[in-house]
């Protein structure tokens, strides 16, 4: 930890270059540390890094300025300790390449003791300025950080009371969840790899498929005797069926509270838009073409795919090959092109999910 007193290490060959150095320096507030050639500037360095300013010289016995230099470079210190660099007159060459190294700051020899020390402690204080700026960005990170992981913790809690309120108003409901977010992470992998315009990240995916558990929520408005009902619905009853779209977003409005969030985006529109079609023809807005967000689509498909190979009060479970056929062929509606092509990249993927669900008990 830094204290009050800054460290200053002098590295020069020459004793009385030294002392003119130190006796600049001999006030309270600095603590003076010599070496009288460039490797023993490194050893020093390799034990304490916690050093305030380097003032070096180039031309040493053993390893010169230079060497110091190439150490500090390779050690990724030069960003952390200042170096002033102090060489003769007409060494410009010098001047220029310790510049390219990035060193504070060159002075040449004959060198005034009040400017070397003015500028000294101008750069110590810049320096010092520029640690506790990335401290403090370190610190607003961590914050940040937390601050995320509790809105994560928040939408974890708000996914499994919800999904288990669903859950227990229909048997099926629970699984079937689970596997519309295996299902839409697949589609929205393909996507991410051979439709980069669309611009999903892996941080996207992982959101989009949290909040396509939230997709039929607002089935916990409809009757009973709608939504267990063993045969067909009647058209009155299909049309309260549909406005669990809606219902949805209402639940979702009254209780999530930051609306400013891309997972509340993402299921709000999952919620409302995972029954619309590419051709219009879906519920409740009847969105055509790209003014259906891509990742509801990606949901859409997931969800009708599930609802065919599973068993339902009013029918029973098709075989897979017979369910991935009645999507490609339309009987389940049109869907965006893009989504399609992945759900055919993804089609061996989606039968490996479902066979080893049928292995399996995960109830």
């Amino acid at each position: 930890m830094k204290t009050d007193i800054q460290k200053i290490l002098i590295v020069d060959d020459e004793e009385v270059n030294r002392e003119i150095l130190k006796e600049m320096f001999s006030e309270g507030e600095y603590k003076l540390t010599e070496a009288v050639n460039g490797q023993e500037a490194v050893d020093i360095l390799e034990k304490d890094n916690d050093i305030d300013l380097l003032l070096l010289d180039i031309v040493m016995p053993v390893m010169n300025g230079f060497g110091v230099l190439d150490y500090m470079h390779k050690h990724d210190l030069l960003e952390e300790i200042p170096v002033i660099l102090i060489t003769s007159e007409d060494a410009l060459d010098s001047e220029d390449q310790a510049y390219s190294y990035g060193v504070a700051d060159v002075i040449h020899k004959p060198f005034y003791p009040h400017i070397v020390k003015r500028r000294s402690k101008n750069i110590i204080e810049l320096y010092q300025n520029k640690r506790d700026m990335k401290k403090r960005l370190k610190e607003q990170e961590e914050e940040l950080i937390a601050k995320d992981k509790k809105i994560r913790e928040n939408n974890e809690f708000m996914i499994e009371m919800l999904s288990s309120v669903v859950e227990a108003r229909s048997a099926e409901t629970g699984e079937h969840t689970r596997r519309i977010k295996y299902f839409t992470r697949i589609i929205l992998r393909y996507l991410m790899k051979y439709f980069p315009k669309y611009g999903i990240t892996q941080e996207n995916i992982i959101e989009i498929a949290r909040a396509s558990t939230l997709h039929d929520i607002g089935k916990i408005g409809v009757p009973d005797a709608i939504l267990l009902k063993p045969g067909k619905l009647t058209t009155e009853e299909f049309e309260v069926m549909k406005s669990h779209t809606t219902i949805g977003c209402e639940i979702l409005e009254r209780s999530y509270k930051d609306k400013s969030t891309e997972f509340y985006r993402y299921a709000y529109d999952i919620c409302r838009y995972h029954h619309e079609r590419w051709d219009g023809r879906g519920y409740p807005d009847h969105l055509k073409g790209e003014d259906i967000p891509i990742y509801t689509q990606a949901v859409a498909i997931a969800d009708v795919y599930d609802a065919l190979v599973s068993p339902r009060v009013y029918k029973s479970a098709y075989a897979n090959n017979v369910a991935y056929d009645m999507i490609i062929n339309g009987e389940c509606g049109q869907f965006a092109p893009d989504v399609l092509e992945c759900f055919k990249l993804a089609k061996q993927d989606f039968f490996n999910i479902i066979e080893v669900i049928n292995m399996f008990d995960f109830t």
